[in-house]
């Protein structure tokens, strides 16, 4: 098993990391559909093979998510780097979403609860604030770091400019600096690599990447000439009545996305492998990265990412991978 050190930190986590958005049933953040049986089964098998990182938030699936999570782990939870997340809205209230130190301390107390724990090892800032100054979040969290309810701090979807002012407020407030940010990254969105990816090696953040499969299109299993099963997720994303849900599934169809799509079937097909396989080693094996965030809703599923991690793609087969995901890239 390979593990790698989560930025400057002495942490050790997997290359896998077991991202539980679906867990539970729909509500909140997520798209949900994985009971908890089924969700048990992936956690064992995801902790059974050596892997230790999994990721959760308050918002998933209604804190559904958690609760699933802290029941599985119990019986072995010092095996498990924990993290779970925090800023989306909690309740009606003014304060109850944010990073501020009044919402922050009850989200906090509120999943401590739900996992059935009392400590996070990676506690993040779900989304920037900009309604409350930088300074009071990371003060903030380095007091729960020194009342040992959380070992680690980071943040997720954070601009390269956000990441610098935490660690500057981090240093003003003589606390603890962020070691992780989670962040989208794939052969169908690789803005990150401009700009955040040197900050984070600048500011000694390891990253942990969601969204490696591109929502799914990367494993071959949408086409152009037929629908989208409405089980599957961009098919839910269509169904859902949010508008913002049902333009997110349009656009992870795009005919660009289709055409890379197409051309990592082509790769795996010559390579003896599968769409999925070679998508996640893509990720996997790009500089910056270290953890690549897995989100099955299936216990088939897991087996086949996991593939992704025993894969280790070839020059020529990374340098068209390149050229095809470029921005503005035509195919030939």
């Amino acid at each position: 098993m390979e593990y790698a050190r989560l930025g400057n930190s002495g942490l050790k986590v997997s290359r896998a990391s077991l991202g539980t958005m679906n867990f539970g049933p729909s509500g909140g953040v997520g798209v949900g559909s994985c009971d908890e049986a089924e969700a048990r089964r992936i956690i064992d098998a995801f902790l059974d093979t050596g892997h230790n990182l999994i990721d959760t938030a308050d918002a998933y699936t209604g804190g559904e998510s958690e609760r699933i999570v802290g029941r599985a782990i119990k019986r072995r939870r010092d095996a498990v780097v924990l993290a779970t997340k925090a800023f989306l809205p909690q309740g009606p209230g003014a304060n109850d979403k944010g990073l501020s130190r009044a919402h922050l301390t009850r989200a906090l107390d509120a999943s401590l609860r739900r996992l059935g724990t009392d400590y996070i090892d990676l506690y993040q800032c779900h989304q920037w604030d900009p309604g409350t100054p930088i300074d009071e979040t990371m003060a903030t969290l380095d007091d729960f770091v020194r009342s040992g309810r959380v070992r680690y701090v980071g943040c997720s979807n954070f601009t390269a400019a956000q990441i610098v002012e935490s660690q500057w407020a981090a240093e003003r407030v003589r606390g603890t600096r962020f070691v992780s940010l989670q962040h989208q990254y794939s052969l169908l969105a690789r803005s990150i690599e401009p700009e955040i990816l040197p900050t984070c090696e600048r500011h000694g953040l390891g990253t942990l990447i969601w969204s490696p499969l591109g929502g799914g299109v990367l494993t071959g299993r949408y086409t152009r000439d037929a629908t989208p099963d409405r089980s599957s997720r961009i098919g839910r994303l269509m169904d859902s009545p949010s508008p913002l849900a049902q333009a997110w599934g349009n656009e992870l169809l795009a005919e660009r996305n289709l055409d890379i799509a197409d051309e990592v079937a082509k790769i795996a097909a010559a390579l003896g492998s599968t769409s999925t396989a070679v998508a996640l080693a893509w990720v996997r094996q790009r500089p910056g990265v270290t953890s690549v965030i897995l989100g099955p809703r299936t216990l088939d599923q897991l087996t086949g990412n996991l593939t992704g991690f025993a894969l280790d793609l070839p020059s020529d087969a990374i340098a068209r991978l390149d050229e095809i995901s470029a921005t503005g890239a035509q195919l030939r």
